[in-house]
């Protein structure tokens, strides 16, 4: 998969996730075989206005390559200028967030509310497209809600102005995550471009991943809440993709290992307490489908020490999955 001037190896994307996709979850994921990584969503104000917090979100490392940085924000000329910015932390795709949900980004003006403003969605593409010499992408929904679909009208007014490519999400903004991603739409979506198309929304394992490739042409898959606690997802959709036959399911003792490994870059990259603290979602996560589980998730939210983390862990290796 191609996105203008950068060869991806395969076509299969971690998404980008508030609170979740940061450095050590892609330093987790990459061995299993994405073929590009998106940092968590980035607000274009809080870099413009030089917020560490928000600035510590682009931190990036060599071996994650390639990286993209997602930026949120509806104003052209600050995220034109902080998508500059953005590169000099490594970013190799500057990605748009036109699709997120959450209240407290639409209600002001960002994200999915975007879709409500195709006019200054296509302002902030051609600010950003023109800021920087890297492809720019951009993340979009099914629409705001059953009555404002405009999937294709805005995807087509990304392409206008300079977009190398397009994800959609097959959920309207006021699905959030219930129901069931709309295939068609991104099927519709992907027959009105040029550029990449790549699908997102339900792809949990290798047969929706297969699916969502099959129905609607799109030029590649982009795994988001499939991922969480599940690097492996990756490997087992590429294997799947290219051979036909199901990897076999990780083992309890590879799901401990890899909670440990991902439990020490979170403490080593944030602190004890932070890293904890974070760590709380990605164990549940992990352990999910394991025989004991909730037993195991009432002792990880209680644990708030990397000792009593780990012994969460080493209980985790007696269980079956």
């Amino acid at each position: 998969m191609k996105i203008k001037n950068l060869q991806l190896k395969n076509n299969v994307i971690l998404a980008p996730m508030a609170g979740v996709t940061d450095k050590a979850m892609r330093l987790i994921t990459k061995p299993y075989g994405p073929a590009l990584m998106y940092t968590e969503m980035v607000s274009g104000k809080g870099l413009f206005y030089k917020n560490k917090k928000t600035s510590d979100l682009l931190e990036t490392d060599p071996s994650e390559k390639p990286v993209a940085t997602q930026l949120f924000g509806h104003e052209p000329e600050i995220l034109a200028e902080i998508a500059e910015n953005a590169l000099e932390y490594g970013a190799e795709i500057i990605d748009i967030n036109m699709g997120c949900p959450a209240p407290k980004i639409t209600g002001n003006g960002d994200g999915s509310a975007l879709c409500k403003n195709p006019e200054l969605a296509g302002r902030i593409i051609q600010a950003v497209v023109k800021a920087v010499d890297v492809p720019v992408t951009v993340k979009i929904r099914k629409g705001w809600n059953d009555d404002l679909v405009n999937a294709v009208e805005m995807a087509k007014i990304a392409e206008e102005c300079g977009a190398a490519a397009v994800t959609v999400h097959g959920r309207t903004r006021e699905q959030f995550y219930s129901g069931k991603a709309d295939l068609d739409i991104i099927k519709a979506v992907k027959d009105a471009l040029s550029i990449p198309v790549i699908g997102n929304g339900d792809i949990v394992d290798e047969e929706s991943a297969k699916h969502m490739l099959d129905y609607t042409g799109c030029d590649g898959i982009m795994i988001g809440r499939g991922a969480q606690g599940n690097p492996w997802i990756f490997q087992r959709i590429l294997h799947f993709l290219k051979t036909g036959e199901k990897l076999p399911l990780p083992s309890a003792e590879m799901r401990a290992d890899k909670m440990e490994e991902h439990l020490r870059l979170l403490v080593k990259f944030k602190g004890d307490y932070r890293g904890i603290q974070e760590a709380r979602k990605h164990m549940s996560w992990y352990i999910k489908g394991a025989k004991g589980g909730a037993r195991l998730r009432e002792v990880i939210n209680k644990a708030s020490t990397f000792d009593e983390m780990m012994e969460v862990i080493n209980l985790l290796r007696d269980c079956e999955v």
